[in-house]
This record gives structure tokens, sequence and C-alpha cells, in this order.
């Protein structure tokens, strides 16, 4: 048996959205007006699909491979969409407690009413956390690729507006 551990993908089809799709479509929708300082490791989702193949090819039997790429706070990811995009990138950060009031709230008192809760309350307990990962021995021993992260945001934005998940007046369009 091989383990494979992905991290954080980003790029096109993400159709649930992922709560990294989320947050590319938080910052589209300008929705995003302060972030939680934190940071993760992000992968282009097609080296996650690639690096699975690899480890059933190349990988050893009890190993366990992370499937990662690149560590970046949240404010770097935002900056990069924000560069892209044209848009502007929040610049203030929030107090840890106020995410975790409203996933609280969201939980506690709106999913009781049959709302679906925006911000789940594990999802801000693990934010809290850095969540930096060292993907070298995938990359080493099964060959992982390592697509640029721009690359595989660009691909996310371009796929997001191109679905409608995104709506853009004419002529604004970020990209």
């Amino acid at each position: 048996m091989v383990i494979v551990n992905p991290s954080t993908p980003i790029g096109a089809w993400d159709i649930k959205p992922t709560p990294t799709g989320e947050i590319i479509l938080r910052f589209l929708r300008r929705q995003m007006p302060a972030y939680l300082n934190t940071g993760l490791n992000f992968i282009d989702v097609r080296d996650v699909a690639a690096g699975h193949l690899l480890a059933a090819e190349h990988g050893k039997s009890g190993d366990r491979y992370i499937l990662g790429h690149q560590n970046l706070t949240l404010k770097t990811l935002l900056d990069q969409l924000a560069t892209l995009t044209g848009l502007p990138a929040p610049q203030q950060t929030v107090p840890y407690w106020l995410p975790l009031s409203v996933a609280w709230v969201d939980e506690q008192i709106l999913a009781r009413l049959g709302k679906t809760p925006t911000v789940p309350v594990d999802g801000v307990r693990m934010a809290r956390q850095f969540m930096y990962y060292d993907a070298s021995k995938a990359v080493q021993q099964l060959g992982l690729p390592q697509t640029p992260i721009q690359q595989s945001l660009e691909m996310a934005v371009d796929w997001f507006v191109e679905q409608g998940y995104v709506n853009f007046a004419a002529g604004s369009n970020p990209r």
C-alpha cells in the first residue's frame, strides 16, 4: 500500500467548489475585505492527479508521499490573485476570534434553519496553524510535477469566470 497526502490543490474544474476554490471565488466576488493570517501549501490540481498515478507506478509500498508544491501565506496568495486580476487584495487581517464566531453562528444557528454554513468551525480552527509541508520526497522519488502556482491560479480564475461562478459587467472581466 502506498499513501498520498495532497496539500491544497488549485486549478480548473473545481465544480463544488473546494475550500481553496471558495477562497478564490470570494476574492473574485469582492467578498473578502480582510484575511486571516495563515499559510498553506499549494499545488496544481493536475499535479495532484499525476502524483496519484506516479505513486501507483513508482511508490514504495508502506511509504507516504506529500503531494504539494509551494508554501504561501494567504496574504501572498491574495496578492498574486490581485496581480493576476487587477482587483484589489485585502490589506487588513482579522483577529482569529471573529471568523471563529461567524463559523459558530453558521453551524449552530443557520444550519438548524436549513441553511448551508458558509464558514466551517473546523476550517477556522485549522487556519490557526500554518500548514506548510515539504513535498521533496514525492518530487525526488516519484517525479511529482511542480507547475507554478501562478499558472494554477490563472487556470482557476479563467475556469470560474467561463463557467459563470463569477459575474462581471461587460469590460470588467479581471482576465
